[in-house]
């Protein structure tokens, strides 16, 4: 036969690919979607359709309002619309912790792990409980500032207000799309295309991110549309928009539930080839290279081929860095057993989202841990609602060479419970962000932790006194680079000046919503002239901040980058272009709320320091 065929044959089938994966990419998005399927399409039988907004906020992963108020609250997502079709920035939406790129370019910031399917990009999430399950028609987003950070919708088998909890949870995508820039801050009701799925849901997730947005986006309302009964297509179709079929082959062609990804992980059937092909002849270290650009199902698929593959993938050296956020849905107990074998070597790993509605247990947590902790130096496991007192006494025993933990948002843990970390002296890295940590079980974990480098307290808000605790750091965390304060009620100047004292290595620090500071204690200009290694300061919502502290600041702080004072009314235009031309650096200015800086003075700083992105918010 004539090497052409061959060739013919390969360049078809690479055709084929092509023209199926193009079959199967859509266009979602606008409020204005093509339907998926048109024209002679009927449900039957035919079913009224129910409307219905959120009822109730389940869990969320941060916001960025407080935990004792409304304002800029994910629980602001709950019933009817309070702003919309308004544009601007309101305290009635809700509005999560971050956006933009700002926060991956500061001290705190932590390094990504590999392995991450380019498909998930989710950052934070939002679940929503609504009255009556129904077999989603659409989902309709009301978004009221810079919209276009919603990337998944997912819906759950399993009813929230049910007695009798099933006895598996399936999360299945409605909708799903990389982040894209939406041109202008103003409102729109968001209402992508939706797969059809076969089961009732009242459970809804929004997941988002916020890296492509100018500034906060802000959620006012979710509106669910669907019917009691399943609908069923009439086979009479007389056009398919090939541009709004679903991308998700991977999804369709191995399963999204949790026994799929179990058998993944668990096979040990190997096909039978007479040779491993030119593998045999690459050397070890090669194979293992190019293995390590595969994700966790793609490692657990090729083991499926034959041996030598089998055993590169099973390799513990393939999984140093394990992240399973990613796959969150599909992770349980039967997982983690499954995967024991494999990380015995692990150093990182990331359980963030995973485990809660009891995927996850305590024990199946303690077992994997005890096998696979002993050479953690990470562990990720922000929103683990499974965590309870016994996981981080387990954490503490097991994990002897651990140097970050991140526990955000785990707001299940009970108080007591945090005493255990006080044993891990080796930590540099601790986020308790929205835990409910108290000031004892924090002084000790100060006490014995003096090799911490970043410390998130932000919403903390069973800590009494805040100023003992900047007094314990100033005593015994002499190398914290990084520290977040963001919305504790009580410190002062004199909390500030032993912070500023003791701890003289710091480069960011978040002081945002902290009322009781106020410049005419003289504490901003302390700290300006005690932290010269400042590049990040947020005085978010701090309305005493004045032109005497940012002069300080542009005296002494000349390696800044970010500078938050949002909501001042005593800086005038005249000391921002002091700091704008001492801080060479500085990237991020907001001046949102600022009444001294009008639009004009913002158009003319950005023309004369185009290299600053200045921010100016507004309500309308």
């Amino acid at each position: 036969m004539s090497p052409v065929f061959p060739m013919l044959t390969v360049l078809s089938m690479f055709y084929y690919m092509c023209l199926r994966r193009r079959a199967r990419t859509a266009t979602r998005g606008e409020m204005n979607s093509r339907r998926a399927i048109e024209s002679n399409t009927r449900a039957l039988p035919i079913n009224v359709e129910i409307v219905q907004y959120a009822k109730e906020v389940l869990d969320f992963s941060s916001h960025y309002g407080s935990e004792n108020s409304m304002s800029y609250t994910m629980w602001n997502l709950a019933g009817i619309p309070n702003v919309y079709p308004s544009s601007g920035d309101f305290t009635q939406t809700a509005v999560f912790r971050t956006y933009g790129t700002w926060w991956d370019r500061c001290p705190s910031a932590r390094l990504p792990f590999k392995r991450t399917p380019p498909t998930f990009c989710s950052q934070d999430y939002v679940e929503l409980a609504f009255e009556e399950p129904v077999y989603p028609t659409a989902v309709h987003i009301l978004e009221t500032y810079h919209p276009g950070a919603v990337v998944r919708i997912l819906a759950c088998s399993a009813n929230p207000y049910s007695q009798n909890p099933p006895a598996e949870v399936r999360w299945e995508i409605l909708w799903s799309e990389a982040p894209t820039k939406v041109n202008g801050p103003q409102a729109r009701q968001f209402t992508p295309c939706i797969k059809q799925i076969n089961f009732p849901t009242n459970l809804i997730r929004l997941e988002v991110n916020s890296s492509l947005l100018d500034y906060y986006t802000e959620l006012d309302a979710v509106v669910l549309h669907g019917v009691k009964e399943r609908p069923v297509l009439s086979l009479k179709t007389s056009m398919i928009d090939m541009n709004d079929i679903d991308e998700d082959e991977d999804e369709e062609k191995y399963g999204c539930g949790m026994d799929t990804l179990n058998k993944q992980f668990s096979i040990v059937t190997l096909r039978e080839w007479p040779t491993n092909g030119y593998f045999d002849k690459l050397p070890y270290e090669l194979i293992q290279l190019i293995l390590s650009h595969l994700t966790v199902p793609d490692l657990c698929r090729l083991a499926q081929t034959c041996k030598l593959l089998y055993q590169h993938c099973c390799d513990p050296l393939q999984y140093i860095h394990l992240s399973l956020q990613p796959y969150w849905a599909r992770i349980n107990d039967t997982s983690l057993e499954y995967l024991q074998s494999r990380c015995t070597l692990i150093q990182w790993l990331n359980l963030s989202w995973t485990g809660n509605r009891g995927a996850i247990s305590v024990s199946g947590f303690s077992r994997f841990l005890k096998v696979c902790g002993s050479e953690l130096v990470r562990l990720e496991l922000s929103c683990g609602h499974f965590l309870n007192e016994t996981c981080l006494e387990v954490i503490t025993e097991t994990c002897p060479n651990l140097q970050e933990l991140n526990l955000s948002s785990c707001d299940k843990i009970p108080p007591q419970a945090f005493n255990h970390i006080a044993k891990v002296g080796s930590l540099k890295r601790l986020v308790l962000y929205r835990t409910k940590v108290e000031q004892t079980a924090l002084l000790s974990i100060l006490n014995f932790c003096s090799e911490l480098q970043h410390l998130s307290l932000g919403s903390c808000v069973m800590i009494e006194d805040y100023d003992l605790i900047a007094s314990m750091m100033g005593a015994k965390c002499k190398k914290l680079r990084s520290l977040d304060l963001w919305r504790c009620k009580n410190i002062t100047e004199s909390g500030i000046a032993e912070l500023a004292s003791g701890c003289q290595l710091l480069e960011e620090l978040d002081l945002g919503w902290c009322p009781t500071l106020q410049s005419s204690t003289g504490c901003f200009t302390n700290l300006a002239r005690k932290l010269p290694n400042l590049q990040k300061l947020f005085l978010t919502a701090n309305r005493s901040v004045c032109d005497t502290d940012i002069e300080e600041l542009a005296a002494n702080c000349t390696h800044l980058r970010q500078l938050d004072i949002l909501g001042t009314r005593m800086v005038s235009p005249a000391s921002l272009r002091k700091l704008l031309e001492s801080c060479k650096d500085l990237s991020l200015l907001d001046v949102s709320f600022c009444s001294q800086i009008d639009n004009r003075i913002v158009l003319e700083l950005n023309a004369n320091f185009p290299n600053v992105f200045i921010k100016k918010s507004f309500t309308q």
